[in-house]
C-alpha cells in the first residue's frame, strides 16, 4: 500500500493464501465491528485479535445498491477534521490514505472492497465493473465489463476508453506520486520511454490496452498477476474523461463519476463536497451517500483536532476524523473516560511505520546499523500514544502479511530504549568519529516532540542529529526527491493488496529510483534487485510469500535502510450526531461511504 500520510499512514494488510482468498493473520486482525453507531474495537489496547477471511465477490456481490445501515437516514451535513492538507486529488496521483479515503467519495474504480456494515466483513467486487475480472492466458489477460448507467458529473456515459485514457494518462511524465503497478505490468520497468502518455496524440496499442466496444476495457500484461483484482481497486484504475483533463491542474479539481461532487476546494484549508446528481445508487454496491454535503476541514492543529470530537459541540457533533488519529496527549482521557466508550475507534491499520535512512548519503552499512541500535523506539510509541495506537515493530512487513514472522535481529524488544554502547562500537569500527546527521521531520507538534527524543538518543550514542522541519502537507514531496538532503526522516508502508509484492519492490527496488519514487531509502543493491525478479515469477502466492519474507530480513539485517518501529492502529473519538461508523481495513481509516447524520 501507500506511504503513510504524515502520521498518524501506511500494515496493510490482508494475506493472500489463495487466489480470490485473503486472511487477516491474528496478530494484525481487526476488531469486530459494532452496531453501527457503536464504538468499533475494544480493551485498552483497542483492536482485537480474530481472524477474517476476504473473497473475490462475484457478479451479485457487485451489484448495487449498497447494503443499508440499519437505522441510517439521508441528509445533514457530515464534517471530516484533518490535520494535514491532501497533496493530490488527481487519482493517477493519489497514493496516501487520507486522499483515497476522501478520494473515494468522487472517484470510482474498477474494483472495490464492500464492507458490511453489520459485521465488518470485506470482499472485493467490482465497482465500475460488473465483477472482479475474467481471466485468461495464464493470468496475463484480464478482462472487465462496464456496468449499464456508470455516468459523468455532467451526465456524460462513461465508456471503456475513458478506462484506457485513464491507464494512458499514467505513463505522462507529470504523474509522479501514484503507484506503478499497471504501467510496469503492462510496459516494463522503463514504461515511460514505452509510451509518453496520450496527450502527443496516441494511444496505447490494443496489444496492451483494448476497449473493443463502450463497455469493454482488456488488460495484456507481460506476465502472469493473479493478483491484478485488487490492483484494480487502486485510484489509478479509474476513468478520465478527456474533455475534463486539465493535465497538471487536474489534481486541484477531478471530474467526479461518484455520488459527491467537489463545489469548491481551499487547499490545505477546506474541501466542500456536494450530491452529484448523475450518480446512480444502483450502480454502487459501496457507496450509500447519506449525507447531503461533507465539509472537509484542512490543516487543523493538534491537540485542537482531538479535542473538538472528544467535546462534539455544535457542527462538531457530525464530526469525524476519517484518517488522523488522537492526539497522544489526549489518549489517555479518551481510554479512561466512559463517555467516549460508545464512540471510539481503536483498529489495526495496514501500516508498517518505519525512519528511512537515506543510503545516498550514509552509505556505510555499519553506520546504519548504529542508528538503529540507537534508536529510541518505546519512547517514540509512547509520544505518539502508546500502545493504542500501535505495537513495536521489528520487521519491514507487518503482521497483517502472509508468512510473517516475528524476527527481530537488533534485539529491539529487549532494548527499546535503544543500545547506545552497540551504536558507538559500530561507529567505532566504521572509523567514523564527529557524526553529523539530519533530520527531516513534518511541522506538527507531535513530530515536534519526536525530534527532541531522536536527537537525544542520537547524542549518546556520539551522533549529532540536527533537526529540521518541513511542510507537512508536502512532506512526502519533498523527501522523495532523489537530491533531498536529509538523512532520516519518517515514512510509512503497507501492501497495496495481500502480498509482500507490494511492499518490498514498490519501496526498495533501487531500479525504480526517481523523484517521487518510493524507494525513499535510495537502496540500490544489485542481490536485491535480482531476488525481487526472482520471486515476482513465483506463481504459488504461498511460496512467495515465504520468499518475500526471507529477503526482507536478508535487506534489514544488511542492507538497513529504514528502522521500523510502530505497527499502527487507528484510535480516535468521534462526534456523538453521527451513526454508520464503520473501519475500512483495506486502507486504514474510517470508511466514509456508509456514515450518516442521525
Amino acid at each position: 500500500m501507500r506511504p503513510h500520510p504524515v502520521r498518524p499512514h501506511p500494515v496493510r494488510r490482508l494475506a493472500a493464501t489463495a487466489a480470490g482468498v485473503l486472511v487477516i493473520s491474528a496478530m494484525g486482525a481487526l476488531g469486530a465491528c459494532s452496531p453501527p453507531g457503536g464504538g468499533l474495537g475494544t480493551g485498552a489496547g483497542g483492536a482485537t485479535a480474530s481472524v477474517q477471511t476476504v473473497r473475490l465477490g462475484a457478479a451479485a456481490d457487485s451489484a448495487g445498491p449498497a447494503p443499508a445501515v440499519p437505522g441510517a437516514r439521508r441528509g445533514g451535513v457530515v464534517v471530516d477534521l484533518e490535520e494535514t492538507g491532501l497533496n493530490h486529488l488527481d487519482p493517477a496521483q493519489v497514493y496516501v490514505n487520507r486522499e483515497q479515503a476522501i478520494g473515494s467519495l468522487f472517484v470510482r474504480t474498477l474494483t472495490d472492497y464492500k464492507i458490511d456494515p453489520r459485521t465488518g466483513r470485506t470482499v472485493l467486487v467490482g465497482d465500475l465493473a460488473t465483477d472482479t475480472g475474467e481471466s485468461s492466458d495464464g493470468g496475463r489477460t484480464w478482462t472487465y465489463h462496464l456496468k449499464s448507467g456508470l455516468r459523468w458529473q455532467d451526465g456524460e456515459p462513461i465508456t471503456s476508453s475513458q478506462v484506457k485514457y485513464g491507464v494512458e494518462r499514467l505513463y505522462a511524465s507529470f504523474e509522479t506520486a501514484g503507484p506503478e503497478y499497471l504501467q510496469t505490468w503492462l510496459s516494463g520497468t522503463d514504461y515511460r520511454r514505452a509510451y509518453p502518455g496520450p496527450y502527443g496524440g496516441r494511444s496505447l496499442p490494443d496489444s496492451l490496452v483494448a476497449a473493443p466496444d463502450s463497455r469493454t476495457v482488456v488488460f495484456h500484461f507481460r506476465a502472469p498477476h493473479a493478483d491484478a483484482p485488487y490492483a484494480m481497486a487502486l485510484p489509478a484504475a479509474s476513468p478520465v474523461l478527456p474533455s475534463k483533463d486539465t493535465r497538471t491542474g487536474y489534481d486541484q479539481k477531478p471530474f467526479s463519476d461518484g455520488p459527491y461532487k467537489i463545489k469548491s476546494y481551499q487547499p490545505g484549508k477546506e474541501m466542500i463536497l456536494t450530491r452529484n446528481a448523475s450518480w446512480d445508487p444502483r450502480t454502487d454496491p459501496i457507496r450509500n451517500a447519506y449525507p447531503d454535503e461533507w465539509n472537509i476541514q484542512l490543516g487543523i492543529p493538534q491537540p485542537g483536532l482531538t479535542q473538538r470530537l472528544m467535546a462534539s459541540a455544535g457542527q462538531d457533533r457530525n464530526a469525524v476524523s476519517l484518517v488522523s488519529s488522537a492526539d497522544p496527549t489526549q489518549t489517555p482521557t479518551i481510554l479512561t473516560g466512559p463517555e467516549y466508550r460508545g464512540r471510539t475507534v481503536s483498529q489495526y491499520q495496514p501500516f508498517v511505520d518505519v525512519f528511512t535512512i537515506n543510503t545516498s548519503r550514509v552509505k556505510d552499512e555499519r553506520v546504519r546499523q548504529a542508528i538503529m541500535y540507537a534508536f529510541p523506539m518505546k519512547q517514540i510509541q509512547i509520544t505518539l500514544g502508546g500502545a493504542a495506537q500501535g505495537d513495536l515493530a521489528t520487521n519491514l512487513i507487518g503482521p497483517t502479511v502472509t508468512g510473517f514472522r516475528p524476527d527481530d535481529p537488533f534485539g529491539k524488544l529487549a532494548e527499546p530504549a535503544g543500545d547506545p554502547a552497540k551504536a558507538r562500537h559500530l561507529l567505532r569500527q566504521a572509523g567514523v568519529t564527529h557524526l553529523k546527521l539530519t533530520f527531516a521531520y513534518a511541522n506538527t507538534g507531535r513530530w515536534q516532540d519526536v525530534a527532541v527524543i531522536l536527537q537525544k538518543a542520537m547524542a549518546r550514542a556520539g551522533i549529532d542529529l540536527q533537526t529540521k522541519a518541513i511542510d507537512a502537507t508536502s512532506y512526502y514531496s519533498l523527501i522523495g526527491r532523489i537530491t533531498n538532503t536529509y538523512d532520516i526522516y519518517r515514512s510509512g508502508w503497507g501492501a497495496d493488496w495481500p502480498n509482500a509484492s507490494t511492499v518490498i519492490p514498490p519501496t526498495l527496488d533501487g531500479r525504480q529510483m526517481s523523484d517521487d519514487s518510493t524507494d525513499y531509502s535510495h537502496l540500490h543493491d544489485s542481490r536485491v534487485d535480482s531476488e525481487i525478479d526472482r520471486i515476482d515469477a513465483v506463481t504459488d502466492l504461498t511460496q512467495q510469500a515465504a520468499q518475500w519474507e526471507q529477503l526482507s530480513a536478508y535487506i534489514l539485517r544488511h542492507d538497513t535502510p529504514e528502522i521500523p518501529y510502530l505497527y499502527d492502529k487507528y484510535f480516535q473519538v468521534y462526534g456523538t450526531g453521527l451513526g454508520g461508523v464503520t473501519y475500512n481495513p483495506a486502507i486504514g481509516t474510517i470508511n466514509p461511504t456508509t456514515l450518516y447524520v442521525k
